[in-house]
């Protein structure tokens, strides 16, 4: 037997003259050695490769193809270092794709493949660049740790990338780390592209969440012109650069406490070209020295930006006011979702000494497409509910923090995406007047 050129990439095949070629196919595929993702290859001499199943084919295999199988023929091994796609490899998707490669990986090495192994692989991922990010449930069983580190080599093949990670639950540090390990690749940094605007970000370190698109696209189509903003959750620029790149913000303020996160947005700042109109504020919001300059305040933290708010109320302008945008996650219980259609009392106003709760009767344009906008029948009561609470805290806070009574009034609430079975993450635009002083 002669192994000819064998290296350590690659697919091994079987070389053999044309006229034994379906000989060889008819045993290869009785004994499951054929390898099926890779297409026959006729060589540069005229004879051709049969792709197989690497380890699996065996020195016996060899010795049967050539005195029983097709006596007289050439038999050698050789490696196809650039194999070309069967037909069938062509038209599976991904995770049929990576399912046919890992189980002809996993038995080429000799383990037997499983229902269990199967269904331990991912169905789903994120792709960033050429960096692919598994979620936590899946290569959890135990068979797959005697498989590494070559395993993920053939996991990035299989869906044509060069780094892998592999996410857990965010660590509950306050700077909502991702629990990311990097499989493949030596480090972790990619670059993501939304609406115009380039997110480069850790991904081992910063969390990056492709649902909140709407959110910011939403964000985009405000105006804000001349305005101050102060984005107190502001990570990697999720928001705070939305604001600043098509809401057209004049300044921004941007707090944050997760380091790595600060480098991140210190660099997006700077190749979006807007790092002169946001200064960063690194540590605990709670400590923020600034007050009475914002017309406009951003409170992205789920699931409860709650401690934020008095902050919140202390940054608006104290002359003018501004508007909340506030993130919750929010129950939603099956069979008590929906407001029937021109029920709800939503848009009101809501002063912060409690003589003073009024429905907005004198509604001018502007208010009147808010209230079509909150009588939609897509939204919850639920979300109502936490809104009119939320308004409640806040009207008070605002008369501790600056001494005098201002009026409230919800504007709109947003779904941002289903955060998890009848969990949603929505933002509630509360919109914040300190009231004429009366005499």
């Amino acid at each position: 037997m002669e192994r000819e050129g064998v290296q350590s990439t690659g697919v091994v095949a079987v070389v053999t003259e044309p006229q034994f070629t379906q000989r060889y196919r008819e045993y290869l595929q009785k004994q499951k050695l054929l390898d099926r993702q890779h297409r026959l290859e006729k060589m540069p001499d005229g004879t051709v490769a049969l792709p197989v199943l690497g380890e699996a084919f065996l020195e016996q295999h060899l010795l049967e193809l050539r005195n029983h199988v097709a006596p007289g023929s050439t038999c050698v091994l050789t490696q196809l270092l650039d194999p070309l796609p069967s037909k069938k490899a062509q038209s599976c998707s991904p995770a049929q794709r990576l399912c046919l490669e890992v189980r002809r990986w996993v038995e080429g090495r000799g383990v037997t493949w499983s229902a269990e192994l199967e269904a331990d692989l991912p169905r789903s991922w994120q792709l960033h660049g050429n960096l692919l990010l598994l979620s936590g449930d899946c290569f959890q069983a135990k068979q797959w740790e005697d498989m590494e580190p070559e395993l993920w080599e053939t996991v990035a093949f299989a869906l044509g990338v060069q780094r892998l990670a592999k996410r857990g639950r965010v660590i509950p540090n306050g700077c909502r780390t991702p629990a990311v390990t990097l499989l493949l690749g030596d480090h972790g940094w990619v670059e993501h592209v939304d609406n115009g605007i380039r997110y480069k970000f850790d991904v081992t370190q910063c969390m990056f969440s492709f649902g909140n698109i709407t959110e910011k696209l939403r964000v985009a189509s405000m105006s804000c012109a001349g305005e101050v903003l102060v984005d107190l959750y502001a990570g990697i620029g999720y928001f705070t650069l939305p604001f600043l790149v098509h809401a057209g913000a004049a300044f921004v303020h941007a707090c944050e406490w997760n380091p790595h996160a600060v480098v991140a947005l210190r660099y997006n700042l700077k190749i979006n070209g807007v790092s002169d109109r946001c200064q960063i504020h690194v540590g605990d919001n709670r400590t923020l020295k600034l007050s009475h300059i914002a017309d406009r305040v951003n409170l992205g933290l789920i699931p409860s930006s709650e401690e934020g708010w008095p902050i919140a109320c202390q940054v608006l302008r104290q002359d003018a006011g501004g508007i909340l945008h506030i993130h919750q996650n929010v129950e939603s219980f099956p069979g008590k979702n929906l407001q029937p259609l021109g029920s709800s009392k939503m848009v009101k106003q809501h002063y912060s000494y409690p003589q003073k709760i009024t429905t907005n009767k004198e509604e001018n344009g502007a208010t009147r497409d808010f209230r079509r906008k909150m009588l939609s029948p897509s939204i919850k009561l639920e979300w109502q509910r936490w809104a009119k609470s939320a308004e409640t805290r806040i009207a008070t806070l605002l008369q501790q923090v600056h001494g005098k009574p201002w009026k409230t009034q919800i504007l709109h609430i947003q779904l941002v995406k289903s955060y998890a079975p009848h969990v949603d993450h929505i933002v509630l635009d509360l919109e914040c007047r300190p009231c004429p002083l009366i005499g």
